[in-house]
């Protein structure tokens, strides 16, 4: 099955650029979605699940400014990066946008090659959101199979505690660390101690007690 083009969203109370924009953006190869206010984006049903996907937003705009906007997207965890479009350079507002997470503040007239290049990245961006969210749900999913003692050994695992170690600590026999270990092994898909850190980071496991250098 072919990927799905990129869909770009660009919300600007000026028709003529959303008319250049959707224009241009199209002729490259993006699938287009504009708004003539951020009350319209936001009343929208975005359908941007499994899709890449990027906000090209305008900062000045009546009732609801392009930074309010961005704020309201940061508060309902909508994962979609933000290029912003202004035809007034304003330092205070830029460093505002860019700390929530903007990928770029353009100042009108700006180069389409700036403005391509600037999507490209908040499109790679998203990818790597996608790929880290998936991740997470999966480590999650997998370590929803443990049962509580199973956490609880695999908290001292990923700590760098030996087998006897753990078995001293929760006043188990070394041979039942050993089993724990071999089921969490299995249940978790993993092939190594370093797999299970990784896996227990992402599923936010914390390693029992300070963690032991080797």
């Amino acid at each position: 099955m072919d990927e799905p083009s990129p869909r770009i969203f660009v919300v600007d109370d000026d028709t003529s650029i959303l008319t250049s924009l959707g224009r241009l953006l199209r002729s490259t190869g993006y699938e287009v979605t504009s708004f003539e206010s951020a009350r319209d984006f936001l009343d929208s049903e975005l359908e941007i699940d499994d899709v890449p996907c990027c906000l090209v937003l305008d900062v000045m705009m009546p009732e609801m400014s392009g930074l309010d906007l961005q704020q309201e997207i940061v508060s309902r965890g909508i994962p979609m990066p933000i290029i912003f479009i202004t035809a007034l350079y304003d330092i205070p507002s830029s460093v505002r946008a860019m700390k929530k997470g903007a990928i770029d503040f353009l100042t009108k007239p700006f180069e389409e090659k700036d403005l391509l290049e600037a999507i490209r990245a908040a499109l790679e961006k998203y990818q790597i959101r996608r790929s880290d969210s998936e991740e997470i749900d999966h480590a999650r999913r997998l370590a929803a199979r443990l049962t509580p003692r199973e956490q609880e050994v695999l908290s001292h695992v990923i700590a760098g505690k030996l087998n006897k170690q753990i078995a001293f600590d929760l006043d188990i026999s070394e041979r039942t660390v050993k089993a724990h270990r071999s089921q969490i092994m299995s249940k978790l898909e993993a092939d190594s101690v370093a797999e299970l850190v990784r896996l227990a980071e992402k599923a936010v496991i914390p390693p029992a007690g300070p963690v032991v250098n080797e």
